[in-house]
Protein backbone atom coordinates (compact mmCIF):
# COMPACT_ATOMS: atom_id res chain seq x y z
CA UNK A 1 0.00 0.00 0.00
CA UNK A 2 1.06 3.18 -0.71
CA UNK A 3 2.01 5.67 2.00
CA UNK A 4 -0.18 8.30 0.86
CA UNK A 5 -2.69 6.08 0.71
CA UNK A 6 -2.27 4.55 4.71
CA UNK A 7 -3.14 7.53 6.53
CA UNK A 8 -6.69 7.81 5.59
CA UNK A 9 -9.40 8.91 8.71
CA UNK A 10 -10.77 5.17 8.09
CA UNK A 11 -7.34 3.61 8.42
CA UNK A 12 -6.37 5.93 11.22
CA UNK A 13 -9.62 4.70 12.96
CA UNK A 14 -8.60 0.73 12.03
CA UNK A 15 -4.94 1.52 13.81
CA UNK A 16 -6.53 3.05 16.65
CA UNK A 17 -9.23 0.25 17.14
CA UNK A 18 -6.77 -2.22 16.88
CA UNK A 19 -4.41 -0.61 19.06
CA UNK A 20 -7.05 -0.23 21.92
CA UNK A 21 -7.64 -3.80 21.79
CA UNK A 22 -4.30 -4.89 21.75
CA UNK A 23 -3.86 -2.84 24.83
CA UNK A 24 -6.55 -4.51 26.73
CA UNK A 25 -5.08 -7.72 25.79
CA UNK A 26 -1.46 -7.06 26.92
CA UNK A 27 -3.29 -6.26 30.44
CA UNK A 28 -4.04 -9.88 30.62
CA UNK A 29 -0.47 -11.69 31.10
CA UNK A 30 0.30 -14.96 32.50
CA UNK A 31 3.46 -16.99 32.82
CA UNK A 32 4.46 -20.44 31.01
CA UNK A 33 6.43 -21.86 34.09
CA UNK A 34 7.10 -25.30 32.46
CA UNK A 35 8.53 -23.05 29.61
CA UNK A 36 10.56 -20.30 31.61
CA UNK A 37 11.10 -18.42 34.54
CA UNK A 38 7.87 -16.76 35.84
CA UNK A 39 9.05 -13.29 34.79
CA UNK A 40 8.48 -14.22 31.51
CA UNK A 41 4.52 -13.55 30.78
CA UNK A 42 2.71 -14.26 27.67
CA UNK A 43 0.00 -12.34 26.58
CA UNK A 44 -1.99 -12.37 23.47
CA UNK A 45 -2.29 -8.83 22.40
CA UNK A 46 -0.64 -9.03 18.76
CA UNK A 47 -4.13 -10.87 17.87
CA UNK A 48 -5.09 -7.46 16.88
CA UNK A 49 -2.10 -6.07 15.54
CA UNK A 50 -1.42 -8.96 12.86
CA UNK A 51 -5.05 -8.06 11.65
CA UNK A 52 -4.87 -4.61 11.54
CA UNK A 53 -1.28 -5.81 9.56
CA UNK A 54 -3.56 -7.72 7.35
CA UNK A 55 -5.69 -5.49 6.13
CA UNK A 56 -3.36 -2.37 5.65
CA UNK A 57 -0.02 -3.39 5.59
CA UNK A 58 3.20 -3.98 7.50
CA UNK A 59 3.67 -0.21 8.03
CA UNK A 60 0.47 0.05 9.47
CA UNK A 61 1.39 -3.19 12.04
CA UNK A 62 4.01 -1.24 12.91
CA UNK A 63 2.53 1.79 14.23
CA UNK A 64 -0.21 0.07 15.66
CA UNK A 65 2.53 -2.26 17.79
CA UNK A 66 3.61 0.79 18.80
CA UNK A 67 0.54 2.57 19.94
CA UNK A 68 -0.22 -0.62 21.81
CA UNK A 69 3.34 -0.09 23.72
CA UNK A 70 2.86 3.41 24.33
CA UNK A 71 -1.15 3.04 25.38
CA UNK A 72 0.47 0.30 27.71
CA UNK A 73 3.09 2.70 29.12
CA UNK A 74 0.14 5.29 29.97
CA UNK A 75 -1.39 2.73 32.01
CA UNK A 76 0.80 0.83 33.76
CA UNK A 77 4.38 2.72 33.71
CA UNK A 78 7.44 0.47 32.94
CA UNK A 79 9.58 -1.42 35.81
CA UNK A 80 12.18 -2.02 33.03
CA UNK A 81 13.46 1.49 32.18
CA UNK A 82 11.51 1.08 29.11
CA UNK A 83 13.90 -1.83 27.69
CA UNK A 84 11.02 -4.42 28.43
CA UNK A 85 8.32 -2.32 26.53
CA UNK A 86 11.51 -2.29 23.64
CA UNK A 87 11.37 -5.82 23.57
CA UNK A 88 8.10 -6.52 23.38
CA UNK A 89 8.01 -3.98 20.61
CA UNK A 90 10.28 -5.65 18.60
CA UNK A 91 9.58 -9.18 19.08
CA UNK A 92 5.78 -8.32 17.82
CA UNK A 93 7.27 -6.60 14.65
CA UNK A 94 9.16 -9.38 14.19
CA UNK A 95 6.01 -11.50 13.84
CA UNK A 96 3.45 -8.85 11.95
CA UNK A 97 6.13 -7.28 9.85
CA UNK A 98 7.27 -10.35 7.86
CA UNK A 99 3.43 -12.07 8.41
CA UNK A 100 1.91 -9.17 7.20
CA UNK A 101 4.18 -8.66 3.64
CA UNK A 102 3.75 -12.56 2.75
CA UNK A 103 0.05 -11.87 2.85
CA UNK A 104 -0.01 -9.06 1.19
CA UNK A 105 1.43 -10.64 -1.44
CA UNK A 106 -1.38 -12.89 -2.35
CA UNK A 107 -4.48 -12.42 0.29
CA UNK A 108 -5.62 -15.73 1.09
CA UNK A 109 -6.05 -17.93 3.72
CA UNK A 110 -2.53 -20.32 2.80
CA UNK A 111 -0.40 -17.16 2.41
CA UNK A 112 -1.74 -15.88 5.78
CA UNK A 113 -1.19 -19.38 7.39
CA UNK A 114 2.62 -19.06 5.42
CA UNK A 115 3.24 -15.41 6.54
CA UNK A 116 2.39 -16.59 10.05
CA UNK A 117 4.60 -19.49 10.08
CA UNK A 118 7.56 -17.62 8.94
CA UNK A 119 6.47 -14.63 11.07
CA UNK A 120 6.58 -16.84 14.78
CA UNK A 121 9.84 -18.28 13.38
CA UNK A 122 11.15 -14.46 13.08
CA UNK A 123 9.39 -14.05 16.31
CA UNK A 124 11.34 -16.17 18.36
CA UNK A 125 14.90 -15.46 16.24
CA UNK A 126 14.30 -12.54 17.16
CA UNK A 127 13.74 -12.83 20.90
CA UNK A 128 16.96 -15.26 21.24
CA UNK A 129 19.20 -11.71 20.48
CA UNK A 130 17.13 -9.13 21.88
CA UNK A 131 17.44 -11.26 24.98
CA UNK A 132 20.81 -12.47 25.09
CA UNK A 133 21.94 -8.43 24.47
CA UNK A 134 19.19 -6.20 26.20
CA UNK A 135 16.74 -8.25 28.02
CA UNK A 136 19.11 -10.24 30.20
CA UNK A 137 22.05 -7.71 30.55
CA UNK A 138 19.46 -5.57 31.64
CA UNK A 139 17.88 -7.78 34.22
CA UNK A 140 21.14 -8.75 35.38
CA UNK A 141 22.44 -5.46 36.26
CA UNK A 142 18.83 -4.43 37.91
CA UNK A 143 17.02 -7.07 39.26
CA UNK A 144 19.01 -10.60 39.59
CA UNK A 145 22.26 -11.70 38.61
CA UNK A 146 22.86 -13.11 35.67
CA UNK A 147 23.48 -16.64 37.84
CA UNK A 148 19.99 -16.41 39.27
CA UNK A 149 18.60 -15.73 36.17
CA UNK A 150 20.39 -19.15 34.68
CA UNK A 151 19.47 -21.24 37.75
CA UNK A 152 15.96 -20.46 37.16
CA UNK A 153 16.42 -21.72 33.49
CA UNK A 154 18.31 -25.02 35.01
CA UNK A 155 15.29 -25.47 36.86
CA UNK A 156 13.42 -25.96 33.92
CA UNK A 157 16.02 -27.06 31.41
CA UNK A 158 18.91 -29.48 33.01
CA UNK A 159 20.83 -28.92 29.85
CA UNK A 160 20.70 -24.65 30.71
CA UNK A 161 24.04 -23.70 31.64
CA UNK A 162 24.72 -19.99 29.96
CA UNK A 163 23.17 -17.21 28.47
CA UNK A 164 22.87 -18.58 24.92
CA UNK A 165 21.29 -22.31 26.29
CA UNK A 166 18.96 -19.86 28.03
CA UNK A 167 17.43 -18.07 25.07
CA UNK A 168 17.80 -21.74 23.19
CA UNK A 169 15.82 -23.51 25.46
CA UNK A 170 13.15 -21.12 27.52
CA UNK A 171 13.31 -17.72 25.16
CA UNK A 172 12.78 -19.38 21.46
CA UNK A 173 9.90 -22.03 22.84
CA UNK A 174 8.20 -19.30 24.89
CA UNK A 175 8.04 -16.78 22.13
CA UNK A 176 7.45 -19.81 19.37
CA UNK A 177 4.63 -20.96 21.63
CA UNK A 178 3.02 -17.11 21.74
CA UNK A 179 3.40 -17.07 17.74
CA UNK A 180 1.24 -20.11 17.37
CA UNK A 181 -1.11 -19.50 19.67
CA UNK A 182 -2.15 -15.71 18.15
CA UNK A 183 -1.86 -17.28 14.77
CA UNK A 184 -4.16 -20.13 16.21
CA UNK A 185 -6.83 -17.46 16.90
CA UNK A 186 -6.78 -15.34 13.71
CA UNK A 187 -7.30 -18.51 11.44
CA UNK A 188 -10.23 -18.84 14.15
CA UNK A 189 -11.47 -16.08 13.20
CA UNK A 190 -10.06 -15.51 9.99
CA UNK A 191 -13.49 -16.32 8.27
CA UNK A 192 -15.44 -13.42 9.96
CA UNK A 193 -13.02 -10.84 9.29
CA UNK A 194 -11.84 -12.57 5.84
CA UNK A 195 -14.70 -10.13 3.83
CA UNK A 196 -12.69 -6.88 5.65
CA UNK A 197 -9.36 -8.31 4.91
CA UNK A 198 -9.95 -8.74 0.97
CA UNK A 199 -11.82 -5.67 0.59
CA UNK A 200 -8.94 -3.39 1.63
CA UNK A 201 -8.16 -1.29 -1.66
Amino acid sequence: MKQEKLFTIRNIAIMGMMSALATVLMLFEFPLPFIAPPFYKLDLSEIPVLIGSFMLGPVAGVITELIKIALNLLINGTETAFVGEFANFTIGCALVVPASIIYRHKKSRKTAIIGMIVGSIFMAIAGIFINAYVMLPFFSQTVMPMENIIAMGTAIHPSIDNVLTFCLLTVAPFNALKGILVSIVTILIYKKISILLKGNH
